[in-house]
Protein backbone atom coordinates (compact mmCIF):
# COMPACT_ATOMS: atom_id res chain seq x y z
CA UNK A 1 0.00 0.00 0.00
CA UNK A 2 1.50 3.30 -1.22
CA UNK A 3 2.45 5.49 2.20
CA UNK A 4 3.58 9.15 1.24
CA UNK A 5 6.30 10.28 3.60
CA UNK A 6 4.78 13.71 3.32
CA UNK A 7 1.66 12.91 4.80
CA UNK A 8 2.85 11.71 7.17
CA UNK A 9 4.80 14.39 8.17
CA UNK A 10 1.67 16.90 7.57
CA UNK A 11 -0.40 14.23 10.24
CA UNK A 12 2.55 14.40 12.73
CA UNK A 13 2.10 18.43 12.78
CA UNK A 14 -2.26 18.12 12.58
CA UNK A 15 -2.14 15.76 15.50
CA UNK A 16 1.09 16.54 17.20
CA UNK A 17 1.84 12.98 16.50
CA UNK A 18 5.69 12.36 16.93
CA UNK A 19 7.57 8.86 16.09
CA UNK A 20 11.28 8.01 14.98
CA UNK A 21 11.15 6.12 11.49
CA UNK A 22 12.87 2.57 11.49
CA UNK A 23 13.62 1.22 8.34
CA UNK A 24 14.65 -2.10 9.90
CA UNK A 25 12.56 -4.21 11.91
CA UNK A 26 8.94 -4.71 11.31
CA UNK A 27 7.58 -3.09 14.41
CA UNK A 28 6.98 0.56 14.50
CA UNK A 29 6.62 -0.37 18.70
CA UNK A 30 5.75 -2.32 21.19
CA UNK A 31 3.53 -2.98 24.39
CA UNK A 32 4.91 -5.04 27.39
CA UNK A 33 7.06 -7.04 23.95
CA UNK A 34 4.20 -7.46 21.74
CA UNK A 35 4.98 -5.15 18.87
CA UNK A 36 2.72 -3.02 16.66
CA UNK A 37 3.56 -3.48 12.90
CA UNK A 38 4.63 -0.44 10.54
CA UNK A 39 1.83 -1.98 8.00
CA UNK A 40 -0.92 -1.82 11.10
CA UNK A 41 0.36 1.50 12.04
CA UNK A 42 -0.01 2.99 8.51
CA UNK A 43 -3.53 1.28 8.02
CA UNK A 44 -4.48 2.79 11.04
CA UNK A 45 -3.09 6.44 9.82
CA UNK A 46 -4.22 6.19 6.49
CA UNK A 47 -8.07 5.70 7.11
CA UNK A 48 -8.07 8.46 10.30
CA UNK A 49 -9.76 11.79 9.17
CA UNK A 50 -6.35 13.80 9.95
CA UNK A 51 -4.32 11.60 7.18
CA UNK A 52 -7.17 12.33 5.01
CA UNK A 53 -7.37 16.18 5.93
CA UNK A 54 -3.50 16.23 5.69
CA UNK A 55 -3.54 15.36 2.37
CA UNK A 56 -6.25 17.30 1.10
CA UNK A 57 -3.68 20.14 2.40
CA UNK A 58 -0.90 18.92 0.70
CA UNK A 59 -3.14 18.68 -2.60
CA UNK A 60 -4.15 21.94 -2.06
CA UNK A 61 -0.54 23.40 -1.01
CA UNK A 62 0.71 21.91 -4.72
CA UNK A 63 -2.17 23.59 -6.86
CA UNK A 64 -1.45 26.81 -5.15
CA UNK A 65 2.07 26.36 -5.99
CA UNK A 66 1.93 25.11 -9.80
CA UNK A 67 -0.95 28.43 -10.37
CA UNK A 68 2.18 30.68 -9.00
CA UNK A 69 4.78 28.61 -11.52
CA UNK A 70 2.06 28.72 -14.10
CA UNK A 71 1.69 32.60 -13.88
CA UNK A 72 4.50 33.41 -12.49
CA UNK A 73 3.86 35.10 -9.27
CA UNK A 74 7.09 35.42 -7.56
CA UNK A 75 6.97 36.21 -3.12
CA UNK A 76 10.07 37.45 -2.01
CA UNK A 77 10.96 36.37 1.09
CA UNK A 78 11.16 39.60 2.15
CA UNK A 79 7.31 39.54 2.04
CA UNK A 80 7.20 36.20 4.13
CA UNK A 81 9.44 37.88 6.91
CA UNK A 82 7.40 40.76 6.84
CA UNK A 83 3.84 39.13 7.47
CA UNK A 84 5.31 36.73 10.01
CA UNK A 85 6.94 39.71 11.86
CA UNK A 86 3.23 41.20 11.93
CA UNK A 87 1.60 37.95 13.20
CA UNK A 88 4.50 37.84 16.02
CA UNK A 89 3.91 41.39 17.13
CA UNK A 90 0.48 40.53 17.98
CA UNK A 91 1.77 38.00 20.44
CA UNK A 92 3.65 38.36 24.14
CA UNK A 93 7.51 38.14 23.73
CA UNK A 94 8.32 34.33 23.12
CA UNK A 95 4.92 33.04 23.41
CA UNK A 96 4.47 32.95 19.16
CA UNK A 97 7.20 30.24 19.33
CA UNK A 98 6.10 28.35 22.28
CA UNK A 99 2.67 27.93 20.63
CA UNK A 100 4.46 26.51 16.91
CA UNK A 101 6.23 24.27 19.49
CA UNK A 102 3.58 23.28 20.95
CA UNK A 103 1.90 22.40 17.69
CA UNK A 104 5.14 20.64 16.34
CA UNK A 105 5.40 23.63 13.71
CA UNK A 106 8.58 24.73 12.34
CA UNK A 107 9.25 28.29 11.22
CA UNK A 108 9.79 26.57 7.68
CA UNK A 109 6.11 24.92 8.04
CA UNK A 110 4.59 28.69 9.14
CA UNK A 111 6.63 30.24 5.79
CA UNK A 112 5.06 27.84 3.83
CA UNK A 113 1.80 28.67 4.56
CA UNK A 114 2.48 32.08 4.66
CA UNK A 115 3.92 31.95 1.33
CA UNK A 116 1.20 30.29 -0.29
CA UNK A 117 -1.20 33.53 1.50
CA UNK A 118 0.22 35.51 -0.44
CA UNK A 119 0.33 33.75 -3.46
CA UNK A 120 -3.72 33.69 -3.23
CA UNK A 121 -3.27 37.47 -2.15
CA UNK A 122 -1.84 38.13 -5.66
CA UNK A 123 -4.50 36.34 -7.62
CA UNK A 124 -7.75 37.05 -5.72
CA UNK A 125 -6.58 40.73 -4.59
CA UNK A 126 -7.16 42.56 -8.40
CA UNK A 127 -10.92 41.30 -8.57
CA UNK A 128 -11.70 42.95 -5.13
CA UNK A 129 -13.12 46.52 -5.14
CA UNK A 130 -14.37 48.40 -2.25
CA UNK A 131 -15.60 51.59 -2.69
CA UNK A 132 -15.90 55.03 -0.82
CA UNK A 133 -19.85 54.82 -0.72
CA UNK A 134 -19.32 51.14 0.63
CA UNK A 135 -16.84 52.46 3.45
CA UNK A 136 -19.08 55.66 4.21
CA UNK A 137 -21.96 52.88 4.64
CA UNK A 138 -19.80 50.98 7.16
CA UNK A 139 -18.73 53.55 9.36
CA UNK A 140 -22.46 54.78 9.64
CA UNK A 141 -23.91 51.17 10.65
CA UNK A 142 -20.65 50.69 13.20
CA UNK A 143 -19.73 53.69 15.00
CA UNK A 144 -20.09 51.46 18.21
CA UNK A 145 -17.24 49.26 17.42
CA UNK A 146 -15.55 51.74 15.61
CA UNK A 147 -15.09 54.85 18.08
CA UNK A 148 -12.85 54.10 21.00
CA UNK A 149 -12.79 54.90 24.82
CA UNK A 150 -10.39 57.36 26.65
CA UNK A 151 -7.43 54.87 27.42
CA UNK A 152 -4.63 55.23 30.06
CA UNK A 153 -0.97 53.13 29.93
CA UNK A 154 -0.20 52.71 33.23
CA UNK A 155 1.75 50.36 35.37
CA UNK A 156 1.30 49.03 39.33
CA UNK A 157 2.66 47.17 42.07
CA UNK A 158 0.19 45.18 44.48
CA UNK A 159 0.64 44.56 47.93
CA UNK A 160 -1.50 43.11 50.28
CA UNK A 161 -1.56 45.78 53.33
CA UNK A 162 -1.19 49.81 53.26
CA UNK A 163 1.67 49.78 55.57
CA UNK A 164 3.72 47.95 52.84
CA UNK A 165 1.98 50.54 50.43
CA UNK A 166 2.91 53.48 52.16
CA UNK A 167 6.61 52.44 52.05
CA UNK A 168 6.80 51.56 48.72
CA UNK A 169 5.33 54.63 47.62
CA UNK A 170 8.20 56.83 49.95
CA UNK A 171 10.71 54.70 48.09
CA UNK A 172 9.80 55.68 44.73
CA UNK A 173 9.24 59.18 45.80
CA UNK A 174 13.21 59.16 47.16
CA UNK A 175 14.18 57.65 43.75
CA UNK A 176 13.76 54.11 43.39
CA UNK A 177 13.56 52.46 40.24
CA UNK A 178 9.67 51.54 39.69
CA UNK A 179 10.51 47.88 37.85
CA UNK A 180 13.20 47.17 40.74
CA UNK A 181 10.01 48.23 43.55
CA UNK A 182 7.30 45.70 41.29
CA UNK A 183 9.82 42.81 41.27
CA UNK A 184 10.44 42.85 44.97
CA UNK A 185 7.22 43.92 46.63
CA UNK A 186 4.24 43.47 44.05
CA UNK A 187 1.89 40.18 44.15
CA UNK A 188 0.89 40.83 40.83
CA UNK A 189 2.36 38.24 39.39
CA UNK A 190 0.98 38.81 35.58
CA UNK A 191 3.15 42.00 35.90
CA UNK A 192 5.35 42.22 38.45
CA UNK A 193 8.42 40.79 36.00
CA UNK A 194 7.29 43.52 33.75
CA UNK A 195 7.58 46.63 35.77
CA UNK A 196 4.42 46.48 36.56
CA UNK A 197 3.45 47.41 33.45
CA UNK A 198 -0.18 47.07 32.17
CA UNK A 199 -0.48 48.63 28.50
CA UNK A 200 -3.53 50.70 27.93
CA UNK A 201 -6.32 50.04 29.40
CA UNK A 202 -10.13 51.75 29.30
CA UNK A 203 -11.69 53.29 32.48
CA UNK A 204 -14.16 49.92 32.28
CA UNK A 205 -11.06 47.27 32.12
CA UNK A 206 -10.46 48.04 35.93
CA UNK A 207 -12.19 47.73 38.85
CA UNK A 208 -13.95 51.74 39.79
CA UNK A 209 -11.54 52.69 42.74
CA UNK A 210 -7.87 51.67 40.23
CA UNK A 211 -9.87 53.02 36.97
CA UNK A 212 -10.86 56.33 38.99
CA UNK A 213 -7.27 57.11 40.67
CA UNK A 214 -5.57 56.32 37.42
CA UNK A 215 -7.94 58.44 35.04
CA UNK A 216 -7.75 61.51 37.70
CA UNK A 217 -3.51 60.95 38.02
CA UNK A 218 -0.76 63.31 36.04
CA UNK A 219 1.25 61.48 33.58
CA UNK A 220 4.22 60.26 35.16
CA UNK A 221 3.15 61.27 38.94
CA UNK A 222 3.49 58.36 41.57
CA UNK A 223 0.01 58.45 42.98
CA UNK A 224 -0.94 57.91 46.36
CA UNK A 225 -1.87 54.40 47.34
CA UNK A 226 -5.62 52.84 46.37
CA UNK A 227 -7.27 50.09 48.01
CA UNK A 228 -9.46 47.69 45.55
CA UNK A 229 -10.94 44.23 46.51
CA UNK A 230 -7.46 42.83 45.05
CA UNK A 231 -5.11 44.94 47.93
CA UNK A 232 -3.18 48.21 47.93
CA UNK A 233 -1.75 49.93 44.31
CA UNK A 234 0.83 52.34 43.77
CA UNK A 235 0.27 53.46 40.10
CA UNK A 236 2.07 55.40 37.92
CA UNK A 237 0.35 56.63 34.12
CA UNK A 238 2.37 56.67 31.58
CA UNK A 239 0.66 58.07 29.02
CA UNK A 240 -2.90 59.42 27.86
CA UNK A 241 -4.91 58.63 24.81
CA UNK A 242 -8.21 60.57 24.35
CA UNK A 243 -12.11 59.47 23.13
CA UNK A 244 -11.82 59.19 19.53
CA UNK A 245 -15.13 59.24 16.90
CA UNK A 246 -14.63 57.55 14.04
CA UNK A 247 -14.58 59.13 10.74
CA UNK A 248 -13.43 58.97 7.24
CA UNK A 249 -10.30 60.45 7.91
CA UNK A 250 -9.01 59.09 10.88
CA UNK A 251 -11.19 55.35 9.94
CA UNK A 252 -11.60 54.17 5.83
CA UNK A 253 -8.08 52.65 5.91
CA UNK A 254 -9.07 50.37 8.57
CA UNK A 255 -12.54 50.32 7.05
CA UNK A 256 -11.72 49.08 3.84
CA UNK A 257 -9.06 46.76 5.26
CA UNK A 258 -12.30 44.62 6.99
CA UNK A 259 -14.36 45.34 3.42
CA UNK A 260 -11.44 43.40 1.81
CA UNK A 261 -11.17 40.70 4.49
CA UNK A 262 -15.10 40.13 4.14
CA UNK A 263 -14.59 40.06 0.02
CA UNK A 264 -11.81 37.55 0.56
CA UNK A 265 -13.38 35.19 2.59
CA UNK A 266 -15.90 34.26 -0.03
CA UNK A 267 -13.18 34.93 -3.32
CA UNK A 268 -10.77 32.95 -1.80
CA UNK A 269 -12.88 29.15 -1.60
CA UNK A 270 -14.28 30.06 -5.28
CA UNK A 271 -10.40 30.38 -6.04
CA UNK A 272 -9.41 27.37 -4.80
CA UNK A 273 -12.32 25.15 -6.41
CA UNK A 274 -11.40 26.87 -9.37
CA UNK A 275 -7.97 25.18 -9.24
CA UNK A 276 -9.32 22.45 -8.13
CA UNK A 277 -11.82 22.33 -11.09
CA UNK A 278 -9.35 22.07 -13.56
CA UNK A 279 -6.47 19.89 -11.83
CA UNK A 280 -6.78 16.13 -12.76
CA UNK A 281 -5.89 14.28 -8.83
CA UNK A 282 -5.44 10.72 -8.87
CA UNK A 283 -4.91 9.52 -5.50
CA UNK A 284 -4.05 5.81 -5.52
CA UNK A 285 -4.08 4.78 -1.56
CA UNK A 286 -7.85 3.21 -1.57
CA UNK A 287 -7.51 4.35 2.17
CA UNK A 288 -7.70 8.24 1.21
CA UNK A 289 -9.29 7.95 -2.24
CA UNK A 290 -12.55 10.24 -0.13
CA UNK A 291 -9.78 12.85 0.89
CA UNK A 292 -10.74 15.63 -1.40
CA UNK A 293 -14.06 16.85 -0.78
CA UNK A 294 -16.63 16.74 -4.08
CA UNK A 295 -16.70 20.19 -5.31
CA UNK A 296 -19.77 22.56 -5.16
CA UNK A 297 -22.12 23.33 -7.98
CA UNK A 298 -20.90 26.17 -9.83
CA UNK A 299 -23.47 29.36 -10.00
CA UNK A 300 -23.34 30.54 -13.54
CA UNK A 301 -19.40 30.56 -14.86
CA UNK A 302 -16.48 29.75 -13.16
CA UNK A 303 -14.39 32.44 -11.75
CA UNK A 304 -11.37 33.40 -13.50
CA UNK A 305 -8.34 32.66 -10.78
CA UNK A 306 -7.01 35.65 -9.47
CA UNK A 307 -5.54 35.20 -4.88
CA UNK A 308 -6.17 36.69 -0.86
CA UNK A 309 -6.04 35.47 2.80
CA UNK A 310 -8.99 33.49 4.23
CA UNK A 311 -8.69 31.64 7.50
CA UNK A 312 -8.45 28.69 5.73
CA UNK A 313 -5.43 29.67 4.42
CA UNK A 314 -4.01 30.72 7.90
CA UNK A 315 -1.38 28.49 9.94
CA UNK A 316 -2.71 26.49 12.85
CA UNK A 317 -1.75 28.90 15.23
CA UNK A 318 -4.64 29.64 18.20
CA UNK A 319 -5.19 33.26 19.34
CA UNK A 320 -4.28 33.68 22.53
CA UNK A 321 -6.21 36.27 24.32
CA UNK A 322 -3.99 38.27 26.85
CA UNK A 323 -4.19 37.43 30.70
CA UNK A 324 -7.11 39.22 32.37
CA UNK A 325 -6.27 42.69 33.84
CA UNK A 326 -6.62 43.50 37.62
Amino acid sequence: MPHPSRVLAVLAIAIGLTFTACSKGPDIATVNGQGISRAEFEAKVDSSPQAKGALFQLIQGDLIDQYAAANHISVPESDVTKREDEIKARYPAGQFDAILKQQNLTDADVRKILRQQLIISKAVDPSINISDDAIKSYLDKNHATLDTQAQVRARHILVRDQKTADEVEAKLKAGAKFEDMAKQYSTDPSTKDKGGELGFFSKQQMVPAFSNAAFSQAVGVIGPPVKSPFGWHIIQVEEKKPATVATMANSATKIKDTLKQQQEASQVPMFLNSLRAKATIVINDPELKDAVPPLPPTPGPAMTPIPATSAAAKPAVPATAPPAKK
